[in-house]
């Protein structure tokens, strides 16, 4: 049972990671590259869509891996996986102080409504992001470590 909620835990944080990593070098980019307006309005479509996913799946990933370690508590790597459990409610912490502010901001804007400084506001959130990644991927390196 308990190598099923590890490899359970495993593929969710890391399509966790897959997705954030992709937003951050891949779908940025390409909203980059478009048009003013078609990229602000990317942008305020992809805040709305993964704003409404991302939440659940950052807490479902953090109880995953509380539970996986009390579950396995006696088990060789829990420490990795006690880490990973403090790297991930970091992400949360981050998430809801500096990231989703923005994002709760940026994804209503249209091209007639949207702040004169809405690119800076974008590059911050995008800066707040790589960090978040960075711990993310932090997180999922010691959940695969712990497999082992």
């Amino acid at each position: 049972m308990l190598s099923t909620l590890e490899v359970i835990t495993t593929v969710v944080v890391g399509l966790m990671v897959g997705v954030e990593f992709s937003v951050a070098f891949v779908m940025n980019p390409i909203f980059n590259a478009l048009p003013e307006d078609s990229n602000q309005q990317a942008h305020s479509h992809g805040g709305r869509m993964l704003g409404a996913v991302m939440p659940v799946w950052y807490i479902g990933s953090l109880v995953l891996v509380a539970v996986w370690a009390i579950a396995g508590w006696q088990h060789q790597g829990t420490g990795l996986v006690v880490t990973a459990a403090g790297l991930l409610i970091l992400s949360v912490i981050m998430s809801i102080l500096l990231l989703v502010p923005i994002n709760n901001q940026g994804k209503t804007w249209t091209p007639e409504n949207r702040p004169a400084d809405w690119k800076e506001q974008m590059n911050r959130w995008n800066r707040y992001h790589y960090v978040r990644v960075a711990v993310i991927i932090a997180a999922f390196t010691l959940l695969v470590a712990a497999l082992v």
